[in-house]
């Protein structure tokens, strides 16, 4: 598990049990991947067209992770504490505004 440096409330057991994390595991492999290729790209020297047009393919890869991750977490953590009779609702708000993360 990669940590930010900030300090952690959850125990190593409860952060892996969020079901979508092999899923966000599987994409964030498949951008590093692709990531790789760039560098690979930059050294043979190719087009700086073809670089950002797979750099843009690589950023849009880690920003679906980002926000999987977020309504993953939207799910497994706040459905927890929120009334289950508003908790469709108030989950559907917070998943909607964060596309503008």
């Amino acid at each position: 598990m990669i940590s930010s440096g900030r300090g952690s409330s959850h125990s190593m057991s409860e952060a892996l049990s969020h079901e979508g994390h092999g899923a966000l595991i599987k994409r964030l492999k498949r951008a590093g991947g692709h990531l790789q290729n760039v560098i690979e790209m930059i050294e043979a020297d190719r087009p700086c067209a073809e670089l950002a047009q797979q750099l843009h393919a690589v950023e849009r890869a880690i920003t679906a992770a980002k926000k999987a991750l977020i309504h993953e977490h939207l799910d497994h953590c706040l459905s927890k504490v929120v009334p289950s009779a508003k908790s469709d609702a108030v989950l559907s708000e917070f998943k909607d505004i964060t596309k503008y993360l």
